[in-house]
């Protein structure tokens, strides 16, 4: 990893490094250290999830502009759609976000639930999209029919012949005599042959958990055409899996599926204009260069979609269709960062002032050696001085468990050896060895920061998903401690271990003189939804960036972590009964006078107010 942790890689130039702090690229650039600074002097502690809408405009504009330029081209004739799957992200503060930033380019919301259609129907401006999609009841079906009325642009898509026929019930329902007859358009979304590869390979194939097969395919047009509904057949869809990394499975799908539309146009759905792609634009969270998580650009992509389109309604003879994608994690994921601050380093046991060497002459030989190996070591020497000392500390250990040297020699071997080690690293450091990778993992130092993997970023847990990780200061210094990094949680999952291959190496810092902060960067999607209360850890405070059209930012909007009363309240504790006890319990007490009791109290009703999350971790010196 470069100096820079990958900036160039995955940063998408939305954020930029300026001397020690890595800034955002926009307006009057300011360092996301000064941002996290003045939202923590109004009170907030804890891990924070900067927002910022502007990167939501960006995606929005980028995907857009590049169909755009595609279909300009090739001179491709069909229109270009897009809607936002809400499954992704589903929080107000984003939702409303993207809402206001894509208000030109009539920018829609899918829905696969019904609380997720009830925000679609809320949210999305009018004449804009909507789809409809997942396994529906009559209900449902019923909102999307009411969502159609009130003159909502929605499309609902059928999952399997027996929505179908729910759909037409629920069509002669809401269309009898003397009510207006309209219906929400119908989308058949179709099994294709062709599938993704990766984790979410899945979502495609004869396997996929959605769709109907050519069979069903053709029993749903006739069921239509006798339903006298041909006519709201408006589009088709598919979607072969999130986080495509490889356009080749794609091109293939696009071809099946345009091969589809054209034979159900040629059958006469002449309604029929639009292929939804669905999702699966990937996002690129590599810090790495080998191993980057896609092998085109967006670019690529939409020539590749637009081209297959055109390719197949030329051969075919039928009209062009309008393109419709559901790109939500290429939209959404660059728009947050978790920012969180460390708390404690758990190896800093090892620094030359936690010595204890003895008297001249006291010391056993080979400690004495160690430390002439350490003060002596230099560029030349360094691989020579370093296989001594991992010869001289077996040998120590084994004098140890023999009873020839005490506990006071065997801390002086561990800290002696981890101090070489350390300096033969960065004093080889332009060399790139399978030794130099091992030792990396054997001295790593363990970060202990104040965030719940679990709530903040579970597909790390679930699915090990990388994010780019970065410090927000020092960024002028050489990162020199091989990281791996431990949230708060109880748990000994809640951690990102040292990777020798992908390493993360971060600065030195004394936490108790300074605050030293993480981000953890492309977070915005599916990670707040996922988010699980692991040990009771709720979302963390989230803070709303905006910058005027001068480029001065302002904290528009923060909204606090909920507190610890709150939390129990949304598992349906009676918080009522469960502060009621926690009284009587300390009134009752025969172990303190009423003033003591009072002082409690006082106490108890100021840590309920607070949330889950760490405020200082005691050291021997005081408080961090």
């Amino acid at each position: 990893m470069k100096r820079d942790y990958g900036l160039s890689i995955w940063g998408e130039e939305n954020f930029v490094i300026e001397g020690a702090t890595v800034n955002v690229n926009t307006g009057s650039r300011p360092s996301l250290l000064e941002i996290t600074r003045q939202i923590r002097e109004q009170g907030y502690k804890g891990p924070l999830l900067l927002r910022f809408p502007h990167l939501i405009r960006k995606q929005i504009d980028t995907l857009f502009d590049t169909f755009a330029r595609a279909r300009e081209e090739f001179g491709y004739r069909g229109e270009f759609r897009a809607v936002f799957p809400l499954k992704v992200n589903q929080y107000p503060h984003f939702v409303e976000s993207l809402i206001e930033v894509s208000d030109s380019r009539n920018y829609g919301l899918e829905a696969g639930s019904k609380a997720e259609l009830i925000v679609a129907m809320a949210k999305t401006p009018m004449g804009a999209p909507i789809t409809v999609n997942g396994f529906k009841d009559k209900e449902m079906i019923s909102l999307a029919f009411i969502a159609a009325k009130s003159g909502h642009n929605i499309t609902v898509t059928i999952e399997g012949l027996g929505e179908l026929e729910t759909i037409i019930q629920v069509h002669r329902e809401f269309n009898g005599e003397g009510t207006t007859p309209i219906t929400p358009k119908i989308g058949m979304r179709i099994r294709l042959h062709s599938s993704g590869i990766g984790i979410w390979a899945k979502s495609g194939g004869y396997s996929s958990k959605f769709g109907l097969t050519s069979t069903e395919l053709l029993e749903a047009y006739e069921m239509l055409r006798r339903a006298e509904l041909i006519d709201a057949l408006g589009m088709i869809h598919f979607h072969i899996g999130s986080q495509m990394g490889e356009i080749g499975p794609l091109k293939k799908a696009l071809r099946e599926a345009g091969n589809i539309y054209a034979e159900l146009k040629r059958r006469g759905a002449e309604n029929l204009r639009a292929i939804n792609i669905g999702g699966g634009l990937a996002v690129e969270y590599s810090q790495h260069q080998p191993n980057s998580n896609r092998n085109y650009s967006i670019k690529e992509f939409a020539n590749d979609v637009v081209f297959a389109m055109q390719e197949v309604a030329r051969q075919k003879g039928v009209e062009e269709p309008d393109i419709f994608t559901e790109s939500g994690r290429f939209v959404a994921a660059s728009h947050a960062v978790l920012v969180a601050p460390v708390l404690e380093l758990f190896s800093q046991e090892y620094h030359e002032r936690s010595l204890r060497l003895k008297e001249e002459g006291a010391n056993p030989p080979l400690v004495k050696e160690l430390h002439d190996l350490y003060r002596s070591m230099n560029r030349t020497n360094a691989r020579e001085y370093l296989h001594d000392a991992l010869d001289h500390m077996e040998s120590l250990l084994t004098l140890f468990d023999l009873g020839y040297i005490d506990l006071e020699d065997r801390s002086n071997t561990e800290i002696l050896v981890n101090l070489i080690v350390k300096k033969a690293i960065q004093l080889l450091d332009a060399e790139d060895s399978d030794e130099l990778k091992r030792l990396q993992n054997r001295i790593q130092e363990k970060y202990l920061v104040n965030f719940s993997l679990f709530q903040s970023l579970p597909d790390f847990w679930g699915l090990g998903q990388h994010f780019p990780v970065m410090p927000l200061q020092h960024l002028d210094r050489r990162p020199t401690r091989p990281a791996s990094i431990w949230d708060i949680t109880c748990d000994s999952d809640g951690e990102i271990a040292f990777d020798p291959e992908e390493p993360l190496l971060l600065h030195d810092v004394d936490v108790e003189a300074e605050e030293y902060f993480l981000g953890f960067f492309l977070t915005g999607a599916y990670q707040e939804v996922l988010g699980m209360r692991h040990n009771l850890f709720t979302h963390p405070t989230e803070a709303l960036i905006r910058f005027d059209e001068a480029g001065d930012w302002e904290v528009a909007e923060i909204v606090e972590a909920q507190n610890l009363m709150d939390v129990l309240e949304d598992l349906d504790y009676d918080t009522g009964v469960v502060d009621k006890a926690l009284k009587s319990r300390i009134e009752d007490s025969t172990l303190i006078d009423e003033s003591e009791k009072r002082d409690l109290l006082g106490q108890l009703y100021l840590f309920l107010s607070e949330n889950s999350y760490l405020k200082t971790i005691q050291s021997p010196e005081g408080e961090v």
